[in-house]
């Protein structure tokens, strides 16, 4: 059955309750596979199968989620077109554009096609391309104007709470002077009742009360009670709750007093106010710190430049990247940002990768080389040809891999969910029965109300709503930071967890391309400089990968090839032919024996060499042993550190390779690995990892297509971003850099962000804990104190904001 996914935009979503009732709502449409709703990023990620396969159109998605109380972001595109639209080619174009699962609905007419669609997810331009193979030519009657992205809404969101907050702000404080005011300020009550009496001090504080709850109050009314009506009350229904509890019983006792008794007569305006603007004050500075920690993904869209210079015929002009497309020659002038990725036509210079990869050394490019769109060009114009653009660049996938495992729910989100779920019907039962109880201990209404109010405030379940999804947002943009990926947020937790991770050799461990390590010369033969020379010659005429070696040695010594001819190969054995009038040999022991070429007066340096995972190569010249070289492939300098890290942090180190055995033992001795795995092809590989498992959390690190069946058997799948990419998709971890070190910092950060949310959880329910039964009164029987709505409301503003601001720390964390 076909699978169709989309991402719709929903802003209504302000805690960890919001996503699971988004989630929840679109679950229960028949077809719809998978839903992961992003609290950090107000999007929810669809999977689900085709309308013409049974499965639901997406405006039926749409629909269920405003019926929950979620409106999805749309938007409108009108597709013109120059000339009538026969009535048939109007049902084909509508039936195209509908069976893309961004599209919500098409209408059509003779010359124009009114298309709604969920906002971000598809442009008009694409519209126009789904288009174009029917034979009809459209184009938006307007320029498309791309939706904000999410560094320029949560500014958005953070300059309208800030201005709620002022509004709000200035509208209470009077109400809180004139309620308050004899409270803290000797001589203010009778200064009141001499000027403007206490019935027209309640009057003024009932108008600016209302204005307060109807104007920057008004979003809590907006969301809160629907949701209640809905029967599914969340933290929005609370301060509804409270805020119109306090302002009702007030102004019933403003407008008809003789409705309540005298000795109740009492007004808690301030209250209302003072409990929107808290809450308030606490989203706005929540929502400051958010924008901090979305830090990463706005620099990451940062780095795409605007335009960039192509060839047109003889000309070069400035294009919008968006035109851009593969095959077009752009020219980079020094300083300026890569547009798409490509590969260099012209020039040699230098390219800061530091974005890619972490590293600040910038990275030497010839022709050739490929080129990372986003990535700053040095002090020498280039040419480059690109060969991906839009969403098939390196930078966009790297975009896409954060914001997912962003938007991620780690196994310990469960317990959060399944809390929050029932946490609000739970607290107005809770507040219900505290107005019961001192209404019946014969405290009176206003007691009993005020008390009510205290733990509908109290008990908003903002801080464990954002205790998990935060820490997750600051962690992997941290780790985006230093060229670590984590391409799904649930790898965060079960990297904390891990106890063994396994290593490939080649490539991971390994520089993954041999060198030539030793060269000795035979007695009495020539210098092992000149054999070296004509072994080169030979060695220029194959492709073998141990001749690249030979020849990459001859060169870093200074060494010319000598000319060669007759050059032959012999399976398995290795070389032979002439360079500059001699005949030579070159390859393994039996391949000189087979020519009458004795090589035991080196045996014992060959066997030392072998033993330390070298590959030996024996050189015959004119019927006589010359010289025996060795072949290697270098450990990478980091790797002993990062064993030597792994150890630190009490995770098990093994190697898991298809190499000869001696070999991998040898690697694996050097860097202090004591379990090893060799001879192995990939599904030896799976069985090995399947082995350790069994133990407890394993992790594997390779790099090559070979890997990827082990990447994905291993609980989380560690990827060298430098190897292929069928190992990249199939890893949950990128390492951008071809260090390995990035494991360790990845196992570090892991165990970082986990004890962050730990903390986080911790604080959220331990304030919960603590003051619910405050605010309800637990501790007036013995003397203690009460909580009234203003200090409930501020408590509640601060363990919020403390969430968050603690999750904040990660971003100074050192890897």
């Amino acid at each position: 059955m076909t699978e169709l996914h989309t991402r719709f935009i929903v802003d209504g979503m302000h805690c960890g309750a919001c996503t699971g009732r988004v989630e929840r709502a679109l679950l229960a449409v028949p077809g719809v596979r998978q839903a992961n709703a992003n609290l950090m990023a107000r999007n929810v990620t669809l999977h689900f199968d085709s309308p013409t396969e049974g499965g639901p159109a997406s405006a039926d998605l749409a629909r269920s989620l405003e019926a929950a109380g979620y409106p999805v972001a749309e938007a409108e595109a009108d597709l013109a077109s120059d000339t009538d639209i026969p009535a048939e080619l109007q049902s084909r174009a509508r039936d195209t554009l509908l069976a893309h699962p961004a599209i919500l609905s098409v209408e059509t007419a003779a010359r124009q096609i009114d298309v709604r669609y969920a906002q971000g997810a598809i442009a008009p331009s694409e519209m126009v391309r789904l288009l174009a193979p029917l034979g009809l030519e459209a184009k938006p009657r307007k320029a498309e104007t791309p939706p904000p992205d999410r560094a320029h809404k949560q500014a958005d969101e953070t300059r309208k709470l800030r201005r709620d907050v002022i509004v709000s702000a200035a509208l209470t404080l009077p109400v809180f002077i004139l309620a308050m005011g004899s409270h803290l300020i000797p001589g203010m009550h009778h200064l009141i009742e001499m000027t403007i009496g206490e019935r027209l001090s309640w009057v003024i504080q009932l108008v600016l009360t209302t204005l307060v709850l109807l104007g920057p109050g008004r979003i809590f009314l907006t969301l809160g009670l629907p949701a209640l009506q809905r029967g599914a009350p969340e933290m929005n229904s609370l301060v509804a709750l409270g805020a119109l509890a306090a302002w009702g019983y007030s102004t019933l006792v403003t407008l008809v007093p003789y409705m309540v008794p005298e000795s109740a007569r009492g007004v808690y305006f301030e209250a209302a106010a003072t409990i929107v603007t808290l809450i308030l004050l606490g989203r706005w500075f929540e929502a400051r710190a958010k924008g901090r920690a979305g830090e990463a993904i706005s620099r990451l869209v940062g780095l795409r430049p605007d335009t960039a210079r192509v060839e047109r015929g003889e000309q070069i002009i400035d294009l919008p990247v968006a035109e851009l497309a593969a095959g077009d020659l752009v020219h980079l002038p020094p300083g300026a940002r890569v547009a798409a990725d490509g590969i260099v036509t012209e020039g040699q210079g230098w390219i800061d990768e530091a974005m890619l990869t972490g590293e600040a050394a910038p990275v030497e490019k010839s022709e050739g080389s490929s080129i990372t769109g986003g990535t700053v060009n040095g002090t020498v114009p280039l040419v480059y040809r690109v060969t991906a653009t839009g969403t098939e660049t390196v930078l966009a996938r790297i975009i896409a891999m954060v914001e997912e495992a962003q938007g991620g729910k780690l196994p310990v989100q469960a317990l959060v969910d399944r809390v929050t779920r029932v946490f609000v019907p739970v607290v107005i039962g809770l507040s219900l029965l505290t107005f019961l109880i001192w209404m019946i201990a014969g405290q009176g209404f206003t007691h009993a109300l005020v008390a009510g109010i205290s733990v509908m405030i109290i008990a908003c379940p903002c801080a464990m709503g954002l205790a998990t999804p935060v820490s997750i947002l600051v962690g992997t943009g941290r780790a985006a930071e230093m060229g670590l990926l984590f391409r799904r947020g649930d790898a965060l937790q079960r990297l904390a967890e891990v106890k063994t991770i396994a290593f490939d050799k080649t490539g991971t461990l390994t520089e993954g391309r041999p060198v030539l390590s030793d060269l000795i010369a035979a007695p009495d033969s020539p210098p092992a400089t000149e054999t070296l020379r004509l072994a080169a010659g030979i060695e220029a005429r194959s492709e073998h990968p141990l001749a690249h070696a030979i020849l990459q040695g001859a060169e870093t010594r200074g060494l010319v090839p000598a000319q060669a001819k007759r050059v032959r190969s012999q399976t398995g054995r290795g070389l032979t032919g002439e360079a500059d009038g001699h005949k030579l040999v070159i390859g393994n022991a039996a391949a000189l024996n087979e020519h009458g070429i004795a090589t035991d007066t080196l045996s014992d340096q060959a066997d030392a060499l072998a033993a330390k995972g070298k590959t030996p190569i024996w050189i015959g010249i004119d019927g006589q042993l010359a010289a025996l070289m060795a072949v290697s492939d270098p450990i990478k300098p980091q790797a002993v550190e990062t064993v030597q890290a792994l150890e630190k942090a009490h995770v098990e180190t093994a190697m898991i390779s298809g190499d000869l055995r001696r070999t991998a033992q040898s690697v694996a001795q050097g860097l202090g690995i004591g379990t090893v795995v060799a001879e192995v092809l990939p599904d030896g590989k799976v069985a090995a990892i399947e082995d350790m498992k069994r133990k407890g959390t394993t992790a594997f690190v390779g790099d090559g297509i070979n890997d990827a069946p082990a990447l994905a058997a291993a609980d989380i799948g560690i990827a060298i971003g430098t190897g292929t990419d069928v190992a990249i998709e199939t890893a949950e971890v990128v390492l951008m850099q071809g260090d390995p070190r990035g494991v360790g910092q990845a196992v570090h950060l892991s165990r970082a962000v986990m004890r962050n949310i730990r903390e986080n959880l911790f604080w959220a329910f331990a304030y919960n804990a603590a003051l619910i039964p405050v605010a309800m009164g637990v501790l007036v029987p013995f003397g203690g104190p009460g909580m009234s709505p203003l200090l409930a409301a501020a408590a509640m503003a601060f363990s919020s904001t403390f969430v968050v601001t603690n999750a904040l720390r990660l971003r100074r964390l050192k890897l």
